[in-house]
C-alpha cells in the first residue's frame, strides 16, 4: 500500500473474489454463475442502448423499477436498483451501521458482510451458526443491532422460512432486518410480501445468478418507502447513475422473458438433484442446499486436496479457508454436461483413493 492511503483503511481485508483464471479453459464452477446465456430479449434491449451510450442513463430507472414493482406486488416507491445486490448491501451498511449499531451476522456466510462493516468503521457481530449449519433464531432475536441474514445463506444453501423471519422481525422493531435473496429463486419462498407488514425490513435481490446477468451487474432491494429514501439519499450522494443504460435495458428485457427466465431456473435445480445424487452415491455428505450450488464434503479426501485434484483435471470449485468449513467445497450447478464433467472427475478422484 501507498503511504497516502488513510489510517482507517490500512488494516481492511478486501472480499477475494472466487477465481477468474486465463492461463487455461476451466469448466468454471466456482462463482455461482449461470450457465445460461441473458435472455435473447434482454441481448436484444441492451443492444439498442449501446447506441445511445453518449447519453446518461435515467438515474431513476423508471422502466425497470416499474416493471420489478409489479413483478414483485408492491409500489415503486418500494423499490431502489445498484449496480449488483452488493451495492444495494453497501448502503445498508452505511445507512443502519455504524456508531453503536453493530453488524449481526452469521460466522459463516456471504463473506462481504464482515468487509462492508469493516470498510465503514461498524462493529461486527459474528454469531456462530450451529454445527449443522443451521441459523439458531434465538441468538437473533436477543441480539442487537442490524442483521443481515442471506436467504438461501452462502455457502451452507441453508435457510429460514418466510415465519422464521417474521418472528425475528416481530422480536424487534426497532432495529433493520436485511434479508439477502440473492438464490430465493431455486426452491424458496421471498420475504417481499413482508414488507407490507413490517417497516424494518429490507430484502435484498439479485439478476445475477437466476437472470443470467452476473456481467451486467444489477440488484434490487425492497422495503418500505422510507427505508427506499434512506438509500436513495445515499446512491443519490454517491453515484446517482449507478446503473448504465444497457444494464438496466437488460433487466427489463430479462423480466419480460419470463418463459426464459422459468426454463432455465428449472434446469438448474433439476442438474442441482441430479449431481447431489451423483455425489452422493460417491460418498459425499452435503447440506440440502436451496442455493443455485453445494456444499459437499468427503470423509476421505480433504476439502483442499479435493479443489486441487479437479483444478489439475480443469474444473474449478470454491474453496475455504475457514476452520469450520475447510473440509468443505462450494460447487456451482452448471450445464448438464457441465455437471458430468464433474462427475465424471469425482469418480476417478475417489477411485484413486
Amino acid at each position: 500500500m501507498s503511504k497516502f492511503l488513510s489510517k482507517k483503511y490500512q488494516g481492511l481485508q478486501a472480499y477475494v473474489p472466487g477465481e477468474q483464471p486465463k492461463e487455461r479453459k476451466y469448466v468454471k464452477l466456482n462463482t455461482n454463475e449461470s450457465p445460461f446465456q441473458p435472455s435473447k430479449k434482454a441481448q436484444e434491449l441492451a443492444k439498442e442502448q449501446l447506441q445511445k451510450c453518449m447519453l446518461y442513463s435515467d438515474p431513476d430507472c423508471k422502466e425497470l423499477c416499474s416493471l420489478l414493482a409489479k413483478k414483485l406486488g408492491v409500489g415503486t416507491e418500494n423499490v431502489i436498483v445498484g449496480n449488483g445486490s452488493d451495492e444495494i448491501l453497501n448502503f445498508a451498511f452505511m445507512a443502519y451501521c455504524g456508531g453503536e449499531t453493530p453488524a449481526v451476522f452469521p460466522d459463516i456466510t456471504y463473506g462481504f458482510y464482515k468487509v462492508f462493516a469493516d470498510l465503514h468503521g461498524a462493529k461486527k457481530t459474528e454469531l456462530p451458526l450451529r454445527e449443522d449449519f443451521t441459523v439458531n433464531l434465538e441468538d437473533y432475536k436477543q441480539a442487537k443491532g442490524t442483521v443481515f441474514l442471506a436467504n438461501p445463506n452462502a455457502p451452507t444453501g441453508l435457510a429460514l422460512s418466510v415465519a422464521e423471519v417474521e418472528e425475528l422481525l416481530a422480536a424487534d422493531s426497532g432495529r433493520i432486518v436485511v434479508i439477502d435473496e440473492a438464490y430465493v429463486d431455486f426452491g424458496w419462498e421471498s420475504c417481499v410480501p413482508l414488507i407490507q407488514k413490517y417497516g424494518n425490513l429490507l430484502v435484498s435481490q439479485t439478476f445475477s445468478k437466476s437472470r443470467s446477468l452476473a456481467g451486467a451487474r444489477l440488484g434490487v432491494g425492497i422495503a418500505s418507502r422510507e427505508i427506499i429514501e434512506d438509500l436513495n439519499r445515499i446512491k443519490y450522494s454517491t453515484n446517482p447513475y449507478n446503473v448504465n443504460r444497457m444494464t438496466a435495458a437488460a433487466g427489463v428485457g430479462s423480466l419480460l422473458d419470463t418463459e426464459y427466465f422459468e426454463a432455465c431456473r428449472n434446469k438448474i435445480i433439476a442438474n442441482r438433484e441430479w449431481t447431489a445424487e451423483q455425489l452422493k452415491a460417491l460418498g459425499f455428505t452435503m447440506t440440502e442446499s436451496q442455493g443455485n450450488f453445494l456444499f459437499v464434503r468427503h470423509e476421505k479426501i480433504g476439502g483442499q486436496e479435493l479443489y486441487l485434484k479437479l483444478k489439475e483435471k480443469g474444473i474449478l470449485v470454491r474453496h475455504f479457508a475457514q476452520e469450520r468449513i475447510c473440509e468443505y467445497n462450494r460447487i456451482t450447478v452448471g450445464s448438464p454436461k457441465e455437471m458430468e464433467t464433474l462427475v465424471k472427475a469425482l469418480k476417478e478422484i475417489v477411485c484413486e483413493r
